[in-house]
Order: structure tokens, then C-alpha cells, then sequence
């Protein structure tokens, strides 16, 4: 399975975060699935971690190396797709994650109930 995780379930584990769900810890542990961080988290830090808005120990780029995760640019396809979603969520990180996995067939890794609308395939929300 190719898991996309949400912005939040990337921090989490790189914290070892108890809130990152259980069946979301053991997909993310299990070799046979591919994880992936996209582009879009990695910004979503950096802007973030500039305003203040987060404080996050582990440097991005290393972290996902580390564990061995893979990631995902944002092509002009995604971007296209993300703008014409409907607003069910209003942030633009999470809307372009929806329109990742749409396009890609990933797996969401999350717990942001505001996404259960776009009736992407998810792991996390209970």
C-alpha cells in the first residue's frame, strides 16, 4: 500500500507522538507499505516553523531520510486539482495532500475529519 501522510501524522511519528493513531503507527511501520511525505508537508513545516506557529525538533529533509520514507513533488496536475476541489477544508496544505492522493492513488494518512468528504482512502480517522 503507498501511504501519504498528512502533515501532522509525519511530526507525530518523527515525535513518537501518542496521538498519531494506532492502525496509522502500524501501516507506517509495515515494510510492505511505501510511505511518502509530500512536498507540501515539508513547506507546511518551514512556513510554520518560521511564524512560530510550530515547534518542531527534528530537521525535515534528515527525518524523512532517516526513516526511510520517500516523497512527492507538487506537480502543476496536483495544483490544478487541489483549486478545483470543493471547499470542504480551507487549508491549502490539506487540499493539495486530498488532490495527491486522489491523482496518485495513495492512501491519506490523517486524523483531520475535515477530510472524510473528499472520499479519499484513509487511515487514522476513527
Amino acid at each position: 500500500m503507498d501511504l501519504l501522510l498528512d502533515t501532522h501524522a509525519f511530526i507525530w511519528w518523527n515525535a513518537q507522538d501518542r496521538r498519531l493513531a494506532d492502525v496509522a503507527r502500524e501501516a507506517i511501520r509495515d515494510p510492505g507499505n511505501r510511505v511518502i511525505v509530500s512536498a507540501a508537508s515539508v513547506w507546511e513545516i518551514a512556513i510554520k516553523r518560521k511564524t512560530g506557529k510550530l515547534l518542531c525538533r527534528h530537521d525535515v529533509l534528515p527525518a524523512i531520510t532517516a526513516d526511510g520514507f520517500e516523497t512527492i513533488d507538487i506537480t502543476p496536475e496536483h495544483a490544478d486539482a487541489a483549486g478545483s476541489l470543493p471547499l470542504h477544508h480551507a487549508d491549502p496544505f490539506d487540499r493539495l495532500l486530498v488532490a495527491q492522493a486522489r491523482i496518485e492513488q495513495f492512501v491519506l494518512v490523517t486524523q483531520d475529519r475535515q477530510i472524510l468528504p473528499y472520499g479519499v482512502p484513509l487511515i487514522g480517522v476513527s
